[in-house]
């Protein structure tokens, strides 16, 4: 069977789970057509409604150079009833140049990001619709993992088309775990980090809206974190790269905040959009068993087994500390032992070292026993 007629018939409905007479938008790369195709024959075969809406990244770059507050508060006046009006979104990118976007200027960034992109993708598509998003393999693509064309086809398709259902009831101890903590203890080169996830909410990540998934997430208590983290995995954001991100906090808030690339001002401006990029909105496990290097790409990156992310910027309704901004950096630490390693403490005690989970309990978790 086609990878692609897999992939779609488990977006439609494993992801999504469209039902009959539901209105479904699917925004597109062209480099992804073949997918599409088997999505609109798929819900179709719902007796469901598909429509399209395509997006191409040299096209956006030339839109971005010219906008400003007033256009893209137009742009989402008029995609605002399409949102509101769908059932489900289902999101598929793909690039030859994950920097396509990197020399527009930061101020039409801003614009779109707060104009556009918060009221039409987090206060309506995230909020209000069944979604899923998911990168489309280009040659790109492969030249970010470090591979050839054909080899990242195989890997692609290993890492979007496992048994998302065997990892969900895996992931149900550790969210029962995450849910019954209170002080959270991170350790790792250059990182000695605390805070609390006491009262909230663990999310499951399964395959119902990141292809690939595998990640369970919460928030810390807003004002709980304090010390020193290092992400030592690159991160990109509005088409900038920062590397080895070095963060420290006080009671919360980012009090400093740098990089090894040269761009210390590019990201202290991010950090300085609103009061809540500041603070932490999202603290999450990377679980996937096929995804172990990081390829600047965060739908994959923050899946990576053994890893976590420690996210500045808006929190998820579903877990929710109060923390509200235009910002949501998920940013990587990878705790495999061939990168660093590192330590998570839950009350004191140790329940991953090195990537590996060494409780009993969560062992299923690890990824021999994910495959």
């Amino acid at each position: 069977m086609d990878n692609d007629l897999i992939l779609a018939k488990n977006l439609v409905n494993y992801s999504c789970k469209i039902k009959k007479g539901e209105k479904v938008l699917i925004e597109f790369s062209p480099f992804a057509k073949n997918l599409v195709k088997y999505l609109i024959r798929e819900i179709y075969q719902n007796g469901a409604f598909p429509f399209l809406k395509m997006a191409d990244d040299t096209l956006k770059r030339e839109l971005l150079f010219g906008t400003n507050e007033t256009h893209s508060k137009l742009m989402a006046k008029y995609d605002l009833p399409l949102f509101e009006d769908i059932d489900a979104y289902i999101g598929i990118s793909a690039s030859n140049n994950v920097y396509e976007t990197s020399d527009v200027p930061e101020k039409q960034m801003k614009d779109f990001s707060i104009n556009y992109s918060k009221p039409i993708h987090h206060d309506i598509r995230v909020k209000k619709t069944k979604w899923v998003i998911l990168k489309y393999p280009t040659g790109g693509f492969a030249q970010l993992a470090n591979m050839s064309g054909e080899k990242f086809e195989k890997y692609f398709y290993d890492v979007c088309n496992l048994d998302y259902q065997k990892m969900n009831e895996e992931m149900n101890v550790l969210k029962d775990l995450m849910e019954r903590t209170d002080k959270v203890h991170i350790l790792a080169p250059n990182t000695d980090l605390t805070f609390s996830i006491k009262g909230m909410n663990a999310i499951k990540c399964a395959g119902e809206m990141n292809i690939p998934d595998g990640e369970i997430y919460t928030a810390p208590q807003k004002y709980s974190v304090n010390g020193r983290i290092t992400y030592n995995t690159p991160t990109i954001y509005n088409g900038k790269r920062f590397d080895d991100v070095c963060l420290d906090f006080k009671d919360g808030k980012i009090i400093n905040a740098a990089c090894s690339n040269g761009a210390n001002i590019a990201l202290n401006k991010i950090f300085d959009t609103d009061e809540g990029a500041r603070y932490v909105g999202e603290f999450s496990f990377g679980l996937n068993p096929y995804i172990l290097e990081p390829m600047l790409d965060i739908l994959f990156d923050e899946k990576i087994c053994g890893s976590i992310h420690f996210t500045p910027g808006s929190c998820y309704d579903d877990a929710y500390n109060g923390n509200k901004s235009a910002v949501h950096w998920d940013m990587v630490l990878n705790q495999r032992e061939e990168y660093g390693g590192g330590e998570i403490w839950f009350d004191d005690v140790l329940i991953r070292k090195n990537g590996i989970f060494v409780l009993d309990e969560l062992k299923g978790l690890n990824p021999e026993n994910l495959k």
